[in-house]
Parts: structure tokens; sequence; C-alpha cells
């Protein structure tokens, strides 16, 4: 049996339209993403391909480029910018199964739909997302095998969106968190009032106690170590967040309050309208 190994694509920040933005902005842009490969010694699983289709068909490149087989796609969450890129990585690789845990696959749809693809994605990418919609298989028993080695669908319930989860690689001590985990990256809050905060800190209290080596963020800056201590730092920034919106006047008091906090991470645009709708 091969040893598994891993290696992470993260498709830098690119341009959004959108005429909402916070202030000293000159335009809104999308978070750097990642889509993580795991693979043996032929075969490989790829986890959350993207979603243009520019950069899924560039992410589908550096897969060839590996000699390895692509057998197994899998999605953390149903956020488009997490699949919608799925088509052109069928395309190069057409006998690959997508696959998800049940709560991801009976989300996916939805973001094809007017609501999300017409309302949200397709303005602010026009033109740029495949139409040709995918599905998933659900892993109804959470396994799944690459060359001999179990991977397993970790579901998380809410973390930065509703039926989220996480692909563990026990072989490797590994994690590929989704969007459960951000690296030096604003976090998308904007679907975590209520109890939707609550419940991605005890999500990441699951993640934690698989005491992983390695987990790879859902966005993170291209390079970065993929340090199991981003679990931490992302429980500390939710914590951070609601505690400022409980004491701020406004959405533009709290995003200027956890802005000050991390003037480094990037994509203040998605502070922005987490403050806002958070606050809303």
């Amino acid at each position: 049996m091969t040893a598994l190994a891993y290696s992470v694509y993260v498709t830098p920040s690119k341009a959004a339209v959108s005429d909402d933005l916070p202030p000293g902005e000159q335009q809104r842009m999308w978070s750097p993403t990642a889509s993580t490969l795991i693979y043996g010694e032929r075969d490989a699983v790829l986890v959350d391909p993207l979603m243009t289709m520019d950069e899924s068909t560039a992410l589908a490149e550096w897969v060839a480029a590996t000699g390895k087989n692509v057998t197994t796609l899998f999605i953390t969450h149903a956020h488009g910018d997490h699949f919608f890129g799925a088509p052109a990585v069928l395309e190069r690789f057409p006998d690959a199964e997508v696959v998800a845990a049940p709560g991801v696959a009976a989300r996916m749809d939805a973001q094809y739909g007017p609501q999300w693809f017409d309302g949200f994605w397709n303005p602010r990418f026009p033109g740029q997302i495949s139409t040709r919609r995918v599905a998933a298989r659900p892993l109804v028993d959470g396994v799944f095998d690459l060359e001999g080695e179990q991977l397993e669908a970790i579901e998380l319930g809410h973390t930065d969106t509703m039926g989220s989860s996480a692909l563990h690689v026990p072989s490797l001590g590994l994690v590929v968190a989704g969007d459960a985990v951000y690296g030096d990256v604003h976090l998308y809050l904007a679907e975590a009032k209520d109890n939707g905060w609550r419940d991605w800190l005890e999500a990441l209290d699951t993640l934690e106690k698989l005491q992983p080596r390695a987990v790879v963020a859902g966005h993170k800056r291209d390079g970065d170590p993929d340090d199991p201590d981003d679990i931490g730092r992302t429980r500390r920034y939710i914590e951070i967040f609601t505690s400022a919106a409980e004491k701020a006047d406004g959405f533009a008091d709290l995003y200027e309050a956890v802005r000050a906090l991390y003037p480094g991470r990037v994509n203040r645009g998605v502070l922005w309208n987490s403050a806002k709708s958070y606050l809303a």
C-alpha cells in the first residue's frame, strides 16, 4: 500500500462586481480559495474544485501535470465558489465521481437557483461561471477509499453556512476544513447571526478533537502553512467579532473595530458584508 500525500492549490483573489465597498476600498475582491489534491501512487481525490471557468481550468491543468488520475471530487460545503468549477475538472477527468456529506449534497442545487446564481453569483462574476449543474452523491456512511486508505467526511453542521463538512485523512493526520477554518483572511460571518456563530465554535471543537497534524483552510494566502493552530485563530476571530457586535453602534462601527484588530487580513470587503448582514 502506497502512503498518501497531499498538495494545495490556491487561486488568488479576484475582482468581483459590486458597488458596496467599505471605506477607502476601490474594488470588491473575492478571497483566495484553496483546492486540495490528496493522492497515492496512481489515483487522487480533489477537494473543492473552485468557481470560475478560468480558475478551474487552470486547476485541472495543475492536477493533470502531477500525472495522477482524479477518481473523486469531494465538496466540503454548498457555497458555489467551492464547486461551480467542477465541470472543467470533469472535462479533464470524465470518470471522476462528485461526492459530499449528505447535508452538503442536499444544499448544492439551491446555489444554481434564482436566489443565489441569478441574484448573487452571476452578477458578481458575469459570464465567468459554468451553467452546467453538478450534483453530488451523498456519502451516507461518510467514508470512501483512495488506494486502500479510508477518507472520512466529517459533518459539522453550521460553520460559515449550514450543512458544512470537512474531509479527514487519518493516515496523513490531515483535515481539509473547507470554510470551517480560515487562514489569514477575513471570515464570512453573514450567515452566522442568531446561533450560527455558536454552532461554528462547536464545529471547531469537533475538528480539534481529531488532533490533526495539518489543516487546510478554505480561504488562505498562497504559501501559508496548513497550521492546525488556524482552528484556534478562527475561533478567536469569531469571538472577537461577536463580542464587538454586542458593543457596536451600527455595522460601520463593527467593521472598524474588527478591522483595527486584524489590519493585515485579506479581503476587507467580506468583513464589511459580514458586519452589515450580522447587524441587519
